[in-house]
């Protein structure tokens, strides 16, 4: 069948568009870890050098088995290779203006910056510890908090017994800074 007739396209579909990270606000970095760094380093290099050649080479061959129009093998293999070559190229962007910033330079210091781990309590007595990493490394489910979080952002540069306001949707809260703590560095 000629392709002009079948369902298949080389652009983007609606349908296999993956939920993206935050932007990065305008003419800022792209603050990580080293950790961080290397993480989505890894990532970007495995699918450059082993998923996407199986890929390729899957779809190589259900293509070579005729007809493409009702051939779930190569279907599915040009889904996933578009959805590999999104994320290579949103990791190469990511990784190209990584700014590498080593919270462990930080050992010793009472004052908030990327990459600290802060018990902070709040005006209604509630304590929490939350870290500071990279939009791209920063996992809720751990305690973990974007540098560009509202949270984050109002403790930044604050120190142990310093009191900071924090603006939500419920009124205006106050934190209290307890304790900042850095990773020890690697001798």
């Amino acid at each position: 069948m000629n392709k002009a007739f079948t369902k298949e396209t080389d652009g983007q579909d609606d349908d296999d568009e993956l939920p993206s990270l935050p932007a990065l606000p305008k003419g800022s970095k792209n603050y990580m870890t080293p950790q961080g760094y290397q993480t989505l380093k890894t990532e970007l290099l495995e699918l450059i050098d082993n998923e996407r050649p199986k890929i390729v080479e899957t779809v190589h061959w259900a293509a070579s088995n005729g007809d493409r129009s009702e051939n779930g093998d190569y279907l599915y293999g040009k889904k996933r290779l578009r959805e590999i070559d999104r994320r290579i190229r949103f990791l190469t962007k990511r990784l190209e203006v990584a700014e590498v910033v080593d919270p462990s330079l930080h050992h010793g210091s009472d004052q908030v910056f990327f990459g600290a781990t802060v018990t902070y309590v709040d005006d209604e007595g509630v304590e929490r510890r939350i870290t500071i990493l990279g939009i791209d490394e920063a996992d809720s489910s751990k305690s973990q908090v974007s540098w560009i979080a509202p949270v984050a952002r109002v403790l930044l540069k604050a120190r142990v017994g310093d009191e900071v306001p924090l603006v939500t949707p419920a009124g205006v809260r106050t934190l209290e800074v307890l304790e900042v703590q850095y990773p020890v560095p690697l001798s």
